[in-house]
């Protein structure tokens, strides 16, 4: 009884008309393969949750590159570039295309793209047929032979002129980018985060290890960007919106997990590179008058304060911390846009682009840290620049973050709006010029410009207010240079060999603050 309780209405219908025993029964009819579920859309949120998962897991670091990629040497590498014939989305009414960069010579480990179609990720693949080899550097390279990766990748629009696909952005080793705004060459660049960076201990630098691109739809000016970030203490899931324009704006967020016990993250840092300037020449045997791609850290804060940090090349390494709690921006400009301040006609320093970060949210109480190395070659970003929240970075910990990054000559944030801003800092020897003299005094001169302070005359009550840390305020006198519209600060300051002297400075008068505030900072050796 148990078993024909699970007989089949045939099974009980071939018992009613029994057929010959030596008939074999018909087969079972065949059943439809189950179609394959699809796969789950992309989201932002699935790519965060990936990344929680990561940061649960132990940190392996990703495999560097063999065979014919492992042997290429700089010089073969500078030979090689991607054939713009090969650019992806070159379809009627597309606003970017993209370019990848060949894997070798520094950049061994593998960068994967995908591509965001009707929701779905796809692999986007290259091959050594996307590129052009110059030289005999072809000779040693199989043709089509699949790439396991790339190092990166940059987006080309239609930046400058509409006929022309220019570069806008570039996101090329570990989580490093860099943007233009129009009239802009390629100066500063931008990390998706510094871990220890000048710690004791060494630093880390985060990997952008993987990319999800969505496929722009025809006329579409705003690029959508998709990262996995990983490191040995951090992993993140990052995402930007990225609109061209006279100022470039990216519009970033990221999520971020901590795998293990961090000594500092900074968020949104900046990297850039101060040789030497008018503001102190370091003795530099060069006929160019500056040479570096920043000149100023900017900090706005919301009671309507802007600080400017006058940047170094230090004689050793220095760091300095500009406390604030949820800052209005922060970021490093190069100010003086003309070609007489730096003389260089193929860098052409003048056309860096300015960077400033403008937090979105309530990120609390923190500081932006400024790091200056000593160097000795323009080759070297020598600049580093981030927010460091306050409290500590512990395993198991997470956090969002989310700011607008705008690359230009002139962006939002890069002076203040209302008070006279600084045109110029100077420092030498102190004392009296044309004098012979033995003094350990040194002289600093801001000169000032704009707002209600060029207004005045020069009989108008204007006072310094200028302090020192580690350091002793000899003299400061301000006045009116005849002729102009400019107040001139000089400071004569004075300081114990090896110690650091911190410098602040600004102008005053009529029961307000008239200028932005200058900050110095002056190792006396």
């Amino acid at each position: 009884m148990a078993a024909s309780a699970v007989l089949s209405p045939f099974a009980i219908a071939a018992q009613d008309n029994p057929e010959p025993a030596d008939t074999p029964a018909p087969p079972p009819e065949a059943q439809p393969e189950p179609e394959p579920a699809p796969p789950p859309p992309f989201s932002f949120d699935a790519l965060t949750e990936r990344m929680r998962e990561a940061a649960a897991q132990p940190w392996r670091e990703a495999g560097a590159v063999s065979g014919f990629l492992a042997d290429l040497d700089y010089d073969a590498y500078q030979r090689i570039r991607f054939n713009p014939d090969h650019a992806r989305w070159q379809e009627d009414g597309q606003e970017f295309r993209l370019h990848a960069f060949h894997l070798g010579w520094l950049f061994e480990q593998p960068v994967h793209i995908h591509e965001i179609v009707d929701g779905q990720e796809v692999a986007m693949d290259f091959s050594t047929s996307d590129f052009l080899y110059g030289g005999n550097v072809g000779d040693n390279i199989p043709a089509d032979a699949t790439m396991p990766g790339v190092a990166g990748f940059r987006l080309h629009t239609p930046l400058n002129r509409a006929d022309i696909f220019d570069e806008l952005v570039v996101f090329l080793g570990a989580s490093y980018f860099r943007a233009l705004g129009r009239g802009n060459v390629y100066g500063l660049s931008a990390r998706g985060l510094a871990v220890n960076t000048a710690m004791n201990g060494s630093e880390e630098f985060p990997r952008f290890t993987d990319f999800w691109i969505e496929h722009p739809q025809p006329g579409q000016t705003t690029a959508v960007i998709y990262a996995a970030l990983d490191s040995r203490s951090v992993t993140g899931a990052y995402r930007f919106y990225i609109t061209p324009g006279e100022t470039t704006v990216m519009e970033v967020t990221a999520r971020l997990f901590v795998r293990e016990d961090a000594s500092q993250i900074g968020i949104a840092p900046l990297t850039s590179m101060y040789l030497f300037g008018g503001a102190d020449p370091r003795g530099f045997d060069d006929f160019r008058s500056s040479v570096h791609d920043s000149e100023y850290l900017v900090l706005n804060t919301r009671s309507g304060d802007t600080f400017l940090r006058a940047l170094n090349n230090p004689p050793r390494l220095a760091s300095s911390y500009l406390g604030a709690e949820n800052p209005v921006s922060f970021g490093l400009v190069q100010r003086r846009r003309d070609f007489d301040a730096y003389l260089d006609a193929q860098a052409h320093y003048e056309r860096r682009p300015s960077l400033m970060v403008e937090p979105l949210g309530d990120w609390g109480k923190g500081s932006v840290r400024l790091v200056e190395i000593p160097s000795k070659l323009e080759g070297n970003d020598n600049i580093v620049a981030f927010w460091v929240p306050e409290g500590e970075m512990k395993k198991g910990d997470a956090h969002e973050f989310a700011y607008r990054m705008h690359w230009g000559m002139n962006t939002p944030g890069d002076r203040s709006p209302a008070r006279a801003r600084i045109v110029r800092t100077r420092v030498g020897e102190g004392g009296v010029a044309g004098v012979e003299q033995k003094t350990d005094e040194r002289k600093f001169v801001i000169d000032f410009r704009g707002g209600l302070l060029s207004e005045l005359s020069a009989e108008g009550d204007v006072e310094a207010q200028v302090s020192a840390v580690r350091g002793e305020i000899s003299d400061a006198v301000v006045s009116k240079i005849s002729g102009t519209d400019i107040w001139r600060l000089v400071i004569e300051a004075k300081g114990d060999p090896g110690t650091v002297v911190e410098l602040k400075a600004s102008l005053a008068g009529y029961g307000q603050t008239l200028t932005e505030t200058w900050l110095y900072q002056w190792v006396r050796e």
